[in-house]
């Protein structure tokens, strides 16, 4: 039962080049990892505490961001028991939310961290079977969440993203990087290598994001035993559908992240230097709890130095990299997975600012050198919504748990809730909506706030604009 469909080498071709959503079925069925329920990993941690974010489960017309989310550090014995409806004696600090207007999220937990005094257990996860050797649940990130628990809207700026569903059901909506434009992109709440939705899938708003309309989803249920590729820039949202359940993901770089890491750079400097030159005392919620502080001018400037260097020395050395890859089968560099706050690679202080000096990697092969993508019972891939009717026999695929892996449109936007709650205020068009649902509209604006101003001008497609003229600047 260990025999895999598809061989390390063949997994990685398919994972480096396919650019839309896939499922890969009965790649990890002997992982040790498939055990990491939450009462094993409770067992694990020994009463350890870890942060929980919380939010309500009524969705509103705007994204829950994180900025509007309650926080408590506490073990997975407290988790399991508000989770499972035990007395609020055993619940610990959730004994204050109710379960049932409540879900508990412990999100971005990198496995390298909170397991460092048990570095064996990195070896339960196994992404050499996917074509990465020496990749385990050090450069792993682990997700514990409780029904409802949810991620909004948003591409990560760098890599792709590989994720093993060990507990209970997670379902995704993908958007390709195509729709874009129709997602409304915003950096406000701010965060390293995350580009937000303002547009909340669960309940969209589409008088006021019409475009919103064009979007293509493609919806996957992934059960216990799947791997998940969430290609580059690929939207997603992500929720919890059974009471508890547990992932483990890593996020693989790629050659296109040094010019992305510039972007980001760019971005940085531009939000964290008009957003702090506002008052502090508006209540604007605009940085990310994930960001610690907003960094200084100097600091943003010196990581945008680095960024524009490594990447001309990864151009710089991209052909005699293809060659000793080739000639060689060059070594596999393996970076920590690590989508957050990924300035910390040239650090984030000034003396401790360090080049990203490593060559660059190059394990993807070129399009026309891959043989057909074997798309079948054990690589499934997620089609657009609006063929599933058309292609029900391609896509309508059981998984292994038994349920359908692609779901009915009824799913889609099925709850219709709207509950008030504090949004940033000085978001002029945000607040329009900070009404109750049977209040009129507000009258039209006239008077831009400031992150009107940033949507504009840390846009994902000015700010590639921008880094290409910078880099050819740095050129010549």
């Amino acid at each position: 039962e260990d025999v895999k469909p598809f061989t390390p080498e063949k997994t990685k071709e398919i994972v480096m080049s396919l650019q839309q959503p896939a499922v890969f079925c009965k790649m990890a069925g002997n992982w040790p990892a498939l055990h990491w329920n939450v009462e094993y990993l409770s067992a694990v941690l020994e009463g350890k505490t870890i942060q929980f974010r919380l939010g309500l489960k009524t969705v509103d017309l705007v994204p829950q961001f994180e900025t509007s989310c309650s926080y408590v550090e506490a073990t997975l014995e407290e988790f399991l028991a508000w989770s499972c409806g035990q007395p609020s004696c055993l619940s610990g600090p959730f004994s204050c939310y109710d379960y049932s207007k409540y879900w508990a999220y412990a999100d971005y937990k990198y496995i390298a961290r909170i397991f460092e005094d048990k570095p064996e257990i990195f070896q339960d996860v196994r992404w050499s079977d996917f074509g990465f050797p020496g990749r385990s649940g050090k450069e792993s990130t682990l997700w514990i969440g409780s029904e409802g628990a949810n991620t909004p809207c948003h591409l990560d700026s760098y890599g792709c993203n590989l994720v093993l569903q060990v507990q209970g059901r997670k379902r995704w909506h993908l958007f390709p990087p195509g729709d874009t434009s129709f997602l409304y992109p915003t950096r406000i709440p701010y965060e390293e290598s995350s580009i937000f939705s303002k547009v909340n899938i669960a309940n969209p708003d589409l008088k006021r994001f019409p475009k919103f309309r064009n979007s293509t989803a493609h919806v996957v249920t992934l059960s216990p035993g799947q791997v998940l590729l969430v290609p580059r820039h690929w939207w997603h949202y992500v929720e919890s559908i059974d009471p508890v359940t547990v992932s483990i993901n890593s996020w693989i770089e790629l050659d296109a992240d040094h010019e992305a890491r510039v972007e980001e750079a760019i971005t940085r400097m531009l939000v964290c230097a008009i957003k702090s030159a506002e008052n502090p005392s508006d209540g604007d919620l605009w940085l990310n709890p994930t960001e610690v502080e907003a960094t200084s001018h100097e600091i943003n400037l010196q990581y945008l130095n680095k960024a524009v260097s490594a990447y001309l020395k990864c151009q710089e050395t991209s052909v005699s990299g293809q060659a000793r890859s080739s000639s060689s089968g060059a070594k596999q560099k393996t970076n920590t997975s690590c989508k957050r706050k990924r300035r910390e690679v040239f650090g984030c202080e000034p003396e401790s600012c360090t080049l990203l000096t490593q060559e660059c990697d190059f394990p993807a092969p070129k399009t026309e050198e891959l043989q057909k993508i074997p798309f079948g019972p054990h690589l499934i891939q997620v089609l657009p919504e609006s063929h599933k009717t058309s292609v029900v026999g391609a896509v309508a695929v059981e998984s292994d748990g038994g349920d359908l892996l692609h779901e009915n449109e009824e799913h889609f936007g099925k709850l219709q809730s709207k509950r008030k709650r504090l949004l940033m205020s000085n978001d002029c068009e945000t607040a329009a909506h900070q009404m109750d649902s049977d209040c009129s509209p507000c009258t039209s604006q006239t008077a831009l706030s400031t992150n009107d101003l940033l949507d504009c001008l840390v846009n994902p497609r000015v700010i590639s604009l921008v880094a290409q003229l910078l880099l050819e600047r740095m050129r010549v």
